[in-house]
């Protein structure tokens, strides 16, 4: 299942309250846009709540993610994390987990 770092949680709590959308049901929405070759496209928007079907990610009254069913299954191995570049903007990243030794 997709792993959400505490940083991003914090990111995405202040996307849904600068979206004014900061209802306890409010989160960040992963969708699948379009497969080409071996690569996926995924759509990524701040929602009032989840779809129908969407799994969600994410702990009571903190940070949610939800992912469309086909969005779910690509991301089920991976980090969402947040990056920030030489302008100080922040980006969200979607990293392979860490294998355990």
């Amino acid at each position: 299942m997709l792993t959400v770092t505490e940083a991003a949680a914090e990111a995405i709590t202040a996307l849904t309250a600068d979206q004014g959308t900061g209802s306890e049901e409010s989160g960040l929405r992963f969708a699948l846009q379009s497969m080409e070759g071996d690569g996926a496209q995924l759509a990524l928007s701040v929602a009032p709540a989840p779809e129908d079907g969407d799994r969600i990610v994410g702990a009571d009254g903190g940070a949610k993610v939800f992912l469309e069913p086909q969005a779910a299954a690509l991301l089920d191995d991976k980090v969402l994390d947040v990056q920030q570049d030489d302008t100080g903007d922040v980006a969200f990243a979607v990293l392979p987990q860490q294998q355990s030794a």
